[in-house]
């Protein structure tokens, strides 16, 4: 079983039930906005009720109402990474051994891009890179009710610059993909066994690859989830992508034509092929 978000001539983001690649609704589930302001055990009961087939194009997993945040230095291979690129690398040193996490808002609806769409790369960065995450799907009781997978696309010329221009670096056209749907969390592994595998295709070669997992991560999810909500309100619950233990390496970048796959197990495969963004752009 997954959740689906689905393009139809009725809406752009229905909410279905998908068994065996057969999409079903809720009546009282059109979308995830409905979805993510039930319990957990709610949401887990009335799934088994999907009964209405319907079709439509699968798109990324998030409606109007939800906020996509992103958490940075959750991992040593991003620490190590970040310190890397960066004219003062201290800053993340420090973030990564600090209580507090690094947070930052990613994305909305209007920005996310789901599977098999353009991700974007700045004109005006040298270098951009794929980070391939985790998401969790947080409903606003604070449950961790499904997860999907996320490339939080970074700017690495622009945020090795300065770290005070990370939202510049993480924050434009096409800078995010999610999907490819949502598996509930009762359905999903555990950390450990949740490997992520990511690569760069250009043409019919491997330009990079890597892998990790999701029990690798330098936090647990339940202190993210409780550092996201502080002094905030998620009246429709919030998506938080928990940070990215993958990063090329400096010789590497993304380029206009390539694809970037990021399979996470027991998740799915996310795949987006890449575009250059220009300074205007109706």
């Amino acid at each position: 079983m997954k959740f689906s978000i689905l393009k139809t001539a009725q809406s752009g983001h229905h909410f279905a039930v998908t068994v065996a690649g057969q999409h079903r609704t809720i009546a009282a589930v059109p979308t995830l906005t409905e979805a993510m302001q039930l319990r957990l055990s709610e949401l887990k009961a009335i799934a088994d009720t999907a009964s209405g087939q319907v079709s439509g194009e699968l798109v990324a997993p998030i409606s109007p109402e939800i906020e996509l945040w992103g958490a940075g230095v959750t991992y040593l291979r991003s620490r190590d990474a970040r310190k890397e690129e960066s004219g003062v690398p201290d800053v993340y040193q420090r973030v990564y051994e600090a209580d507090r996490p690094e947070l930052f808002f990613k994305s909305t609806f209007v920005r996310a891009r789901g599977t098999g769409a353009a991700i974007g790369i700045r004109y005006d960065s040298e270098a951009s890179v794929p980070e391939p995450e985790v998401a969790i799907y947080i409903n606003k009781y604070r449950e961790i009710i499904g997860y999907a997978i996320c490339n939080d696309v970074t700017a690495r010329t622009i945020e090795g610059e300065n770290p005070l221009y990370l939202s510049q670096a993480k924050i434009y056209i096409g800078s995010t993909s999610l999907g490819p749907d949502i598996t509930p969390s009762w359905l999903a592994p555990v950390a450990d066994q949740m490997a992520i595998k990511a690569k760069i295709l250009r043409g019919a070669e491997i330009t990079w690859q890597a892998e990790t997992s999701l029990g690798k991560l330098n936090r647990t999810l339940e202190d993210l989830v409780n550092y996201v909500f502080r002094c905030q309100d998620f009246p429709y619950g919030v998506i938080l992508s928990t940070g990215t233990g993958i990063v090329p390496p400096m010789d590497i970048a993304l380029q206009a034509g390539d694809i970037v796959e990021i399979d996470v197990t027991g998740v799915g495969v996310l795949s987006n092929f890449v575009e250059v963004i220009p300074e205007g752009r109706a």
